[in-house]
């Protein structure tokens, strides 16, 4: 037998050094069960995820129906649990249905891929989340990025598009990596004056926005402006999955071709159950949201005093682009070891040279929490200055 080198290994050598090269190497913090730090870098938004009324929702829903669906929805998996979540996240948000995923990527992956083909137009915001360009990519469908939250770019763009071609527009509700959020009626007016269909994924907007916790679109923009709306509910309400609101045709349409749907099983059961009790907190206790947006202000009150270069976010994603990789890492790092977690943002999941710690605020934020963080910050600018 010849000697064959392995190209294999030499391709994931060089794809694993070039990446150091860039001081992009990421790593998954070990943490442990009792978290040692205040975490400043989850989405868990209104301190949901800990409230022992979800875990115990959660455990009496498995120690009765089960610790797993045990198939798709389309075999034995979708139970009446399942059934009745759905309906409370279509109230919510004001439309007729909604349909369960187990997660938000697998969410718009099943929309954009059961939507789209070669034959559809998708024009998307240059900075949407990663699930949502690679949803148009797997569809196979022409992609264009349009400026970010720039509504002439995308009227430029929709009235070179063809008539009779169907064309989608899709945009993140609240970026998660900028905090800002989409000019949704803008949008809406925009894609209906080119006849095209209008997808909002609004996965951090969830349970933060809207009079009711429905989010950046919810009730305010109804299926006609808004056709195709996601949400997730593993951040602000604590639990896990995802699920997309719509008209009959479009849930109906999903079910028959939506493949990330079709072959993965159901939510678990006990996740479902934890949901419904999020539902049930987010309905009756509007103080978690007005808690956050003080909280929010706070933070943005004392960072300016400080100096500190915030991006223009009104959301608990509170971004301060420093720009340099190392910087970043340094300012982490010197955080990590106060107790503090925040999120270090590097290329390429920003452009290269907007690197950023995401710092994220949540209701459950005291104010010892809070003005640890402010003086780790300036404990950092004080190391830069040094």
């Amino acid at each position: 037998m010849g000697s064959h080198t392995d190209p294999w290994s030499a391709r994931l050598a060089k794809a694993a050094e070039q990446r150091r090269a860039d001081d992009g190497w990421r790593q998954r913090p070990m943490l442990s069960d009792v978290a040692p730090f205040i975490d400043f870098a989850g989405n868990d938004y209104l301190g949901l995820a800990d409230d022992p009324r979800l875990a115990e929702a959660q455990a009496e829903a498995a120690r009765r129906l089960g610790a797993g669906a045990k198939a798709s929805h389309l075999v034995s998996g979708h139970l009446e649990i399942h059934e009745r979540l759905e309906r409370r996240l279509a109230q919510l948000t004001g439309r007729p249905r909604a349909l369960l995923f187990s997660t938000g990527y697998m969410a718009n992956l099943g929309v954009l891929q059961a939507l789209c083909d070669r034959h559809t137009h998708v024009f998307q915001d240059r900075l949407n989340h990663a699930s949502l360009i690679d949803g148009a990519r797997l569809a196979g469908a022409p992609s264009r990025r349009f400026h970010h939250r720039d509504l002439k770019d995308l009227e430029r763009l929709l009235t070179r598009a063809p008539d009779d071609t169907p064309t989608l527009v899709v945009s993140d509700g609240v970026f998660s990596m900028d905090g800002d959020v989409a000019d949704v009626g803008g949008l809406a007016a925009t894609t209906r004056r080119h006849g095209a269909w209008l997808m909002i994924d609004d996965a951090h907007g969830l349970g933060v926005l809207g009079d009711h916790g429905d989010g950046c679109v919810g009730r305010a923009h109804d299926r006609r402006e808004v056709p195709v709306l996601v949400g997730t509910l593993g951040k602000a309400l604590g639990s896990a999955g995802a699920f997309v609101a719509g008209d009959e045709a479009l849930i109906d349409h999903l079910i028959q071709f939506a493949r990330p749907y079709v072959y993965t099983t159901a939510q678990p059961p006990g996740v479902a159950a934890a949901t419904l009790a999020a539902l049930d907190i987010l309905e009756a206790e509007p103080e978690r949201r007005a808690r956050l947006h003080e909280r929010i202000a706070d933070f943005r009150r004392e960072a300016a005093r400080l100096g500190l270069p915030l991006a223009d976010s009104r959301t608990p994603i509170q971004p301060l682009v420093l720009g340099d990789n190392a910087r970043i890492m340094r300012w982490a790092g010197r955080l990590a070891r106060a107790g503090l977690r925040v999120g270090a943002i590097r290329a390429p999941t920003v452009p290269k040279g907007e690197a950023r710690l995401r710092i994220t605020l949540s209701a459950a934020h005291g104010d010892d929490a809070l003005d640890a963080l402010l003086d780790g910050l300036a404990a950092c600018q004080r190391e830069d200055r040094a």
